[in-house]
């Protein structure tokens, strides 16, 4: 029943942010000057205006509105991640059109609302499957290029520019610079849009980085294929990364950090931006290590 409440709770949340709000004005705001006689109690008080509501909504704005309120639950359930097919969603549809009439549903609903979340992983299975198929055809394809190695893990490494000072061991921390991509080229993360330089302990982050990083040398860049099951697996990560998608890393090994000058610094999110969700849910910690 686990995803009968999120849109249970997802509804609520809707309606009490479109309710009008009961907050008394800011006591602290500077008051607007009215005439004293309003107030004869307390004539050196003036009460703030209470601001006029907003014009009544014409019948195109209210056909709008309640088109975006359906967005919304698309957009903020797991509705849209699943994928439906047009007759999936009717079905969806129909059981949304019986329960807010009030109608007698044409389940019982402790039967079929626990297979809810069956029903929304086995889509994210599939889902998951066929980024796999994708990833196994451009695994393949990267392992020709020239340079490139292809490791015990799946790990694709190329050389892209060779360093020439040391190469980092897992328990090390790393300074680098790097973007990330999908298959198809759809950057999710990089640390040259931010300005600045990441650093991160290498055993503490996706096997992948683990491996592939310690096996440049400082001053050096790389490229990294990473296929899922060392990436972040069938669940992905936020909303930019897919179950089951193989990774693209240019990497650029700036240092190796010296421990006894440094202070224990935050593990990076590598994909994930401030903000994003995991199942657009739940914000994500630093990704550690599978």
């Amino acid at each position: 029943m686990k995803t009968s409440i999120r849109i249970t709770l997802l509804g609520a949340a809707l309606v009490l942010s479109a309710c009008p709000s009961d907050n008394k004005p800011d006591a602290g705001a500077a008051p607007v000057a009215v005439n004293p006689a309003l107030n004869p109690a307390n004539p050196g008080i003036n009460p703030l205006p209470t601001p006029p509501p907003p014009p009544p909504l014409t019948a195109e704005d209210k056909q709008k509105a309640l088109y975006a309120f359906g967005a919304l639950i698309a957009e903020r359930t797991p509705v849209k991640a699943a994928e439906f097919s047009e007759a999936d969603l009717a079905e969806v549809v129909k059981g949304m059109k019986d329960a807010a009439a009030g109608k007698e549903l044409s389940v019982k609903m402790e039967d079929f609302g626990p297979k809810v979340e069956q029903l929304l992983n086995e889509k994210q299975a599939a889902k998951a499957e066929a980024e796999k198929k994708k990833g196994v055809e451009f695994l393949a394809k990267s392992a020709k290029e020239k340079g490139a190695k292809k490791t015990a893990s799946g790990l694709v490494y190329i050389d892209t520019t060779p360093g020439t000072g040391k190469s980092p061991v897992a328990t090390d921390t790393v300074s680098v610079h790097y973007k990330g991509t999908l298959i198809d080229g759809t950057e999710f993360d990089s640390s040259y849009k931010r300005g600045q330089p990441t650093e991160f302990p290498l055993n503490g982050v996706i096997k992948c980085w683990t491996e592939g990083v310690a096996m440049m040398k400082v001053g050096g860049k790389a490229k990294l294929v990473c296929p899922s099951d060392i990436a972040y697996g069938d669940r992905g990560a936020g909303a930019n990364i897919p179950g089951g998608a193989t990774l693209v890393f240019e990497v650029e090994l700036l240092a190796i950090k010296d421990p006894a000058q440094m202070a224990p610094p935050p593990i990076p999110n590598l994909g994930v931006p401030t903000g994003a969700t995991d199942k657009a849910i739940n914000p994500p910690p630093p990704q550690p290590k599978q």
